[in-house]
């Protein structure tokens, strides 16, 4: 082994030897000034790389984004991808480079500079201190005078001592030196070696990551060649078309102008026309027109939801409209509104009132033919009982309204003239009707017949329920139970006339009704009949207070005997005989009152027919009470001047309040006692009830003859549900009285939590007799 500084010299410090101290010591000196540039090129290297993949990875994602947004193109989407994931391969792979780089070149190098080149600073150091420590002895020891012995002997001690650690100073750092120049050669090509592998291994890498990409590279290369072709040939066609289309005249819009009853997709003619609108400033906005699906549509633009301006067509008309300044306006007029419209041209209006006239005159064609083939496929058992049985189960899924009702008895043909898949249906009746007879009963008043439309209104849970318990075979054996003895025949879909003769003799005038004896028996009689049962029967309950809510759930809690008739005394006062208390029906579950004080139905007056059907939930009853005359809001002078609705809340239905309420019942109508049916519903706990009373207008402010607020019955009662509905809606109401909203429905928030309240009621009431069974626990 070669040294670069001898041992021996060492030991005599001769001029060669500090010659070649000064060659190493400059030697090392520029070695470290190499390795430190070299260490922060490489530091610059990394730093730059690193910002090189993320910008890379940038770009990559940019790719994928593109690659996203051209999905609707399979060639370019695949080809994106592919690459995407190429370049993410290549950026793992210059990641893992400028890692090896960092280890090998900034840490390898900078370890050597740092321990080795610092080790060999500090034998420096200590060498050039001993050394002139060395010359200091050297000269002292020459300057004593002869004659001084002890200073001679002193200098001589010094001199020797310092000569000793020189010596083994100096030859620690000669070896130093050695190791140093030994040891550099290695550190720096190892370090590099270890670079130059990492970079063999990237580019083999990426070498074989392309070799696959290759093929498919080729393959995109010869198809994008063929791309290439077609796109030259579709530039040529489009420019054949454009020129085509240059060389027609439109001169005027009305050239564009045709309409299609068979269209494809349904639209019979669009266009833009001008819509007046409805505020009190009769501005005109231009909007796009449709008409589809037998329907007259606009939008303000195309992603907009269509706005329906007519629901069905053969409910309305359209015609001219010369009576105002604006020229080429025509007016389409249906049931419940007309709508303005205005054309660019006569042309164009004359073209838009053919085409609404058409589209009418189709779809009842197309109707008609759809009737018949249904007549052809129907069943004669439509209305048997097992139908009423699938009925049932239907209610149980979630179809929509039209799925529902159409599954009850009956409901599967219009209710008047047996037209078949009726989409329309009076409400407060139960019935469905075609739709040439729902303008009929519109014709009625509302107060015959409330129409709906199955497929284009909203639904609320209670009203959906009332159709399903009535349907058109129920109705039908009350109103028409004497048609066949009278000879009379029902009209035929189509016969419009006679439809009309017929519908008016059925529902209001009431031809058709069964006329039997009613009240054959005098009033004093019934009188004896009822006093005798509360004579039996008579109930302490009358004290019940507002706090002592009835343990049991809505359904249950509240019974009556088959005559509807209730006992018990009022509170705390002393009643005639014959006068049974509202609240009498507050009674527990089991004390069911005797049956053989009930007369017979058709020996009642309507009125106390009805007041009995409401409690006992009996629709049928109760719409047959209606046929007869029965006065919807008639009141029991033997039971304080309680009425079929207050029963219907002391029964614990909801539906049979809703279809008390659908025919005229006086929400606020309240008994001898100041209490109305939200009163009944708060102190009963029936929660859906009072949603239902609230949603259609009840008083909550009324008090009781005791001066209790349903509010304050419901505190007193810690019916939570009750209370939060009670405040929810007196909030509203002074929301909208403060900002001047009458009859505005309320904002969002109340909408929703009425809604939820609704739905739960009518669909889960389990949930909202919580109330009842946590009272049953204490």
């Amino acid at each position: 082994m070669k040294m670069t500084v001898d041992f021996e010299e060492c030991l005599k410090d001769s001029p060669r030897f500090r010659a070649a101290l000064e060659e190493v010591e400059g030697d090392v000196a520029e070695l470290e000034l190499k390795l430190d540039k070299l260490v922060k090129l490489c530091i610059v290297m990394i730093d730059t790389g690193k910002a090189f993949c993320v910008a890379n990875k940038q770009f990559m994602n940019g790719i994928r984004d593109l690659a996203q947004y051209s999905s609707n193109d399979a060639v370019v989407e695949t080809s994106l991808t592919k690459f995407s994931d190429s370049l993410q391969e290549m950026i793992n792979f210059h990641t893992i480079l400028f890692d090896q780089t960092q280890r090998s070149i900034k840490a390898q190098l900078q370890n050597f500079v740092k321990e080795d080149l610092r080790k060999f600073k500090d034998a420096k150091k200590q060498f050039e201190k001993v050394s002139e420590e060395k010359e200091n002895a050297l000269v002292k020891n020459a300057q004593v005078q002869r004659n001084k012995q002890h200073e001679v002997e002193e200098a001589t001690n010094i001199l020797t001592a310092t000569r000793k650690c020189f010596r083994h100073i100096a030859l620690d750092y000669v070896l130093q030196i050695n190791v140093l120049q030994s040891k550099r050669r290695s550190e720096i090509l190892k370090s590099m070696l270890s670079f130059m592998y990492a970079h063999l291994a990237f580019f083999h890498q990426g070498y074989d990551l392309f070799s696959e990409l290759g093929p498919y590279m080729k393959d995109l290369g010869a198809q994008l060649d063929r791309l290439v072709v077609d796109a030259a040939k579709e530039k040529r066609e489009m420019e054949q078309k454009h020129s085509t289309i240059q060389q027609k005249d439109f001169s005027s819009d009305d050239s564009k102008l045709e309409y299609n009853v068979d269209a494809a997709n349904g639209i019979v003619m669009e266009g833009y026309l001008f819509k007046r609108a409805s505020n009190a400033f009769k501005t005109w906005n231009r909007r796009w027109f449709s008409i589809q699906n037998n329907q007259l549509v606009y939008q303000k633009k195309f992603k907009d939801n269509p706005t329906v301006v007519v629901e069905d067509l053969r409910l309305c008309t359209v015609k001219h409209c010369e009576d105002i300044e604006r020229r080429f306006c025509f007016e389409v007029v249906s049931p419940t509104k007309s709508c303005m419209l205005q054309a660019d041209s006569e042309k164009l209006r004359q073209a838009w009132i053919k085409a609404v006239q058409t589209s009418i005159a189709t779809a009842y064609r197309e109707k008609g033919d759809e009737s018949e083939k249904l007549d052809k496929k129907s069943s004669p058992s439509t209305g048997s009982l097992d139908s009423g049985n699938e009925s049932k189960d239907k209610l149980l899924k979630g179809e929509s309204a039209l799925q529902r009702v159409q599954c009850i008895p009956g409901n599967a043909s219009c209710c008047d003239c047996g037209l078949a898949d009726p989409r329309w249906a009076s409400i407060n009746l139960g019935i469905t009707l075609c739709i040439e007879c729902s303008g009929i009963h519109r014709s009625l008043g509302v107060h015959f017949s409330k129409v709906r439309s199955l497929t284009l209104d909203t639904w609320e849970p209670e009203l959906l329920k009332l159709m399903c318990e009535l349907g058109n075979d129920v109705i039908n054996r009350v109103y028409e139970a004497n048609v066949e003895k009278m000879g009379i025949k029902k009209p035929q879909p189509g016969q419009r006339q006679e439809k009309e003769a017929y519908i008016r003799a059925k529902y209001v005038e009431r031809k058709f009704v069964d006329k039997y004896s009613i009240s054959s028996s005098p009033p004093e009689q019934e009188k004896r009949i009822v006093s005798k049962s509360c004579e039996e029967k008579r109930l302490s309950i009358s004290k019940l207070g507002p706090g002592d809510q009835v343990r049991a759930s809505p359904q249950s809690s509240v019974k009556s005997n088959d005559s509807g008739i209730q006992q018990s005394s009022d509170d705390g006062r002393e009643s005639l005989p014959s006068t049974v208390s509202a609240n009498s029906l507050y009674e527990t579950e089991g004390e069911k009152q005797d049956s053989s004080v009930f007369l017979d139905s058709k020996h009642l007056n309507p009125g106390l027919q009805l007041y009995r059907a409401s409690y006992e939930k009996n629709l049928p009853k109760m719409a047959e009470a209606l046929a007869h005359g029965a006065d919807v809001n008639w009141a029991n002078s033997e039971e304080n001047k309680a009425t079929p609705l207050i029963q219907a809340v002391l029964g614990g239905s909801l539906v049979t309040c809703e279809f008390l309420l659908q025919n005229g019942a006086n929400v606020n109508q309240r008994d001898i006692q100041g209490r109305g049916p939200l009163h009944h519903a708060t102190v009963l706990g029936h929660t859906g009830q009072v949603c239902l009373f609230l949603k259609r207008g009840a008083n909550q402010h009324a008090t009781d003859e005791e001066g209790k607020d349903p509010l304050s019955i419901a505190v007193e009662a810690a019916n939570a549900d009750i209370v939060t509905l009670l405040r929810l809606a007196r909030m509203n109401e002074e929301m909208r009285e403060s900002e001047g909203l009458y009859g505005q429905p309320g904002d969002e928030t109340y909408q929703d939590i009425f809604r939820d309240f609704s739905q739960m009621a009518s669909n889960n009431p389990e949930k909202l007799n919580r109330f009842q069974q946590d009272s049953q626990k204490f």
